[in-house]
């Protein structure tokens, strides 16, 4: 009897929470690609890769920076096979500002930005070294604020739409790099209060597990727990996580999930923030 009707409770909850959504949603906007400047960072392989191939295909200038010139020379000549599309390419280190500002200025004026750099050490808190979560840290949060904070200036003088930032909910053996990851939330909502006044729109894309070269490393070393309760899931394919994320980027999203458990993530989140 208690747990059904605990059952009943969070149907109730999840319904009431939709259903509020569909109330409060901003109004529908479309942000064009085709003819416009898409910056992407980490845009050297996975999910980066993915978006700058789907952004040249629809006609968009695109520019990708990463730290490794041997992979930026690499994704550069797979875009160019695949569509015929030359892309700019910035070989920095997001946690250089000097260096990202520099790419920013080189590639010109930024239509919509795509933060996507990451990276990802999979242990248990007790078992992390501080070096291993400042590192997380400097590239998937400051690394952030850096590229944002280099790009926006240039973005709101000529009313660009877009910038989106990568985001990943975090499960057991995540800490550190939930704590950078959470981190772009906050970022993210409050940065969207900020620059809605000059039509610009931010987007939080939720992805699964994603079938690229830097998840093969993850799965190698994070704890056993921590895939079991990953796999619960199942993966993606990186170019239907890069499509899912171009379209609700296109489509003015705030939040983008993947699938219904991404969808739950994104309510688990939104329900930790008024507990």
């Amino acid at each position: 009897m208690v747990s059904s009707l605990f059952l009943f409770f969070i149907l109730f909850l999840v319904s009431l929470l939709i259903i509020l959504a569909l109330i409060v949603r901003p109004k529908s906007v479309r942000i064009p690609i085709k003819s416009r400047h898409v910056f992407i960072t980490g845009g050297s392989s996975g999910i980066g890769l993915g978006l700058a191939h789907l952004a040249a295909a629809e006609g968009a200038r695109v520019s990708i920076l990463a730290r490794s010139p041997e992979k930026l020379a690499e994704a550069k000549r797979s875009i160019l096979l695949a569509t015929g599309v030359e892309v700019d390419t910035f070989s920095a280190d997001v946690r250089d500002y000097d260096a990202v500002s520099k790419a920013v200025d080189e590639s010109g004026p930024i239509d919509v930005l795509v933060v996507n750099q990451g990276v990802f050490i999979g242990k248990e808190l007790e078992k992390q070294s501080p070096e291993e979560v400042k590192f997380m840290i400097d590239v998937n949060l400051l690394g952030s604020f850096n590229v944002i904070e280099a790009a926006l200036p240039s973005m709101k003088a000529r009313e660009s739409r877009g910038p989106a930032s990568i985001f990943k909910a975090g499960i057991y053996g995540y800490t550190a790099y939930s704590a950078s990851k959470f981190g772009l939330q906050g970022l993210a909502q409050a940065l969207q209060q900020e620059v809605i006044s000059h039509d610009i729109h931010v987007t939080l894309l939720f992805p699964p597990d994603t079938d690229t070269p830097g998840f093969e490393e993850e799965q190698k070393k994070r704890p056993e727990l921590t895939s079991i309760i990953a796999g619960s899931s199942g993966s993606m394919k990186t170019k239907e996580v890069a499509k899912i994320c171009l379209d609700g980027i296109k489509a003015g999203k705030f939040t983008v999930t993947c699938h219904f458990i991404g969808f739950l993530l994104s309510l688990a989140i939104v329900l930790a923030c008024f507990h």
